[in-house]
């Protein structure tokens, strides 16, 4: 791998930590701004939207500009934003300025999504995206927890200035090792050869997925941190141990996915989401038992994040070179995931279960992505069986990983 991409996984350490720091946070964040825990929650959603909307719109409004001033200039938002966030304690105030940083991460997430792909050979696109998704377990694992221990040892706005200096150094990072001037590795990008790119049923099934899987995942995680202490009994101290320990399982998830997601897309889709839809169910059904919870919570981020490299090697395997567009609606995908998971649980929490219902809703999501999976498997068998062996652009899935289906 290209050193560049592993930079570019700094990025999205540096931004993801953000995205998913309030797992943690959530508690101090609704005490001190005099909020429910479900109304705290739609920060989680305010972010999410903000990549819904920025990434196909940053998309097109930076097409032509180079990928470095891009990226450094999205980073340069998304910190200020933090630091802004972090200097005006107001909840109003604090949900727009997460839809601004998440349009920013949209605009940064596209872009090094799409760089990543384009340096390496088309066999090793989804190693290539593990890497630059292994920042988000990497954030899970050191920033998730280190943001909630500076909430509860300082204040939330300690953990939003933390990932401002972070992500301002990663920008530095990108400075130095992503070459200036346009891609000239690919055909140059027109909105209209872009746009005419979506126009494939199946990447709408694809992007289905995409969203599905996120919202398995999420519409735990969201609320993990209040879980384990509200419902569970774990110790205020130990919640960032848990956290740091489903990093743990993401990054195994992940580092699995990204060795078969070129080659076994389906089967990582459908093992990976059968895992969490019985993980999320067992929370649910023993969420007052803490060792019970805290392994299957592992198991959980392992199952969910087996799956990211195949959404994404599913995604570009049918784009094939004019991707950029294509690479932002992924995108998109994934966060309305995130914005429709927290909002689902949200309804949960408040119409009687409380959060101990909200592994129901992520079995729920889960048992959906794999049905979406299965569309997606028979439509690419109809497209293959239709199309000439010459012109089929995707890599085609081996006998021996036939048992994985």
């Amino acid at each position: 791998m290209p050193l560049i991409i592993y930079v570019l996984g700094f990025g999205t350490f540096a931004q993801g930590t953000s995205e998913f720091m309030l797992s943690g946070l959530l508690p101090s964040l609704a005490g001190d701004l005099d909020r429910s825990l479900s109304e705290a929650g739609l920060l989680v959603s305010a972010f999410a939207i903000g990549m819904v909307v920025g990434a196909p719109l940053l998309t097109l409004a930076t097409l032509r500009l180079p990928r470095r001033a891009a990226l450094i200039g999205f980073q340069a938002v998304f910190a200020a934003g933090h630091v802004a966030a972090a200097l005006v304690p107001h909840f109003g105030f604090l949900l727009v300025m997460r839809v601004v940083t998440g349009m920013a991460y949209a605009g940064f997430w596209t872009l090094a999504s799409v760089a990543a792909v384009s340096l390496v050979a088309t066999d090793r696109r989804g190693k290539a995206m593990s890497v630059v998704v292994s920042g988000l377990s990497l954030a899970m694992i050191l920033g998730v927890p280190a943001g909630t221990l500076l909430a509860q040892h300082a204040n939330w706005q300690a953990a939003f200035g933390a990932v401002a200096v972070t992500t301002a150094l990663s920008a530095v990072a990108v400075f130095f090792t992503l070459p200036t001037g346009h891609d000239t590795t690919t055909a140059r990008p027109t909105p209209r050869k872009e746009l005419c790119s979506l126009a494939v049923p199946r990447l709408w099934v694809a992007y289905a997925t995409t969203a599905l899987t996120t919202s398995a995942t999420i519409a735990v995680f969201s609320y993990l941190g209040a879980l384990l202490q509200d419902v569970t009994g774990v110790t205020e101290g130990l919640v960032p141990l848990v956290l740091g320990l489903y990093g743990v399982g993401a990054l195994t998830g992940l580092t699995i996915g990204g060795r078969i997601a070129d080659q076994a897309p389906f089967g990582a889709l459908l093992n990976g989401m059968a895992t969490v839809a019985v993980v999320a169910a067992g929370i649910s059904a023993a969420a007052h038992a803490p060792m019970v919870v805290i392994l299957l919570t592992v198991l959980l981020a392992a199952g969910g994040f087996l799956t990211n490299p195949a959404v994404n090697a599913r995604v570009f395997g049918i784009l094939g070179e004019t991707r950029t567009l294509g690479s932002a609606m992924n995108i998109a995908a994934f966060n309305v995931g995130i914005a429709v998971a927290p909002w689902m649980s949200g309804l949960v929490i408040d119409a009687g279960p409380g959060l101990a219902g909200i592994g129901w809703v992520g079995a729920a999501f889960a048992l959906a992505a794999m049905a979406s999976t299965l569309l997606d498997r028979g439509l690419t068998r109809r497209h293959r069986h239709a199309t000439p062996a010459s012109a089929v652009t995707e890599v085609p899935e081996p006998e021996y990983v036939s048992t994985l289906r």
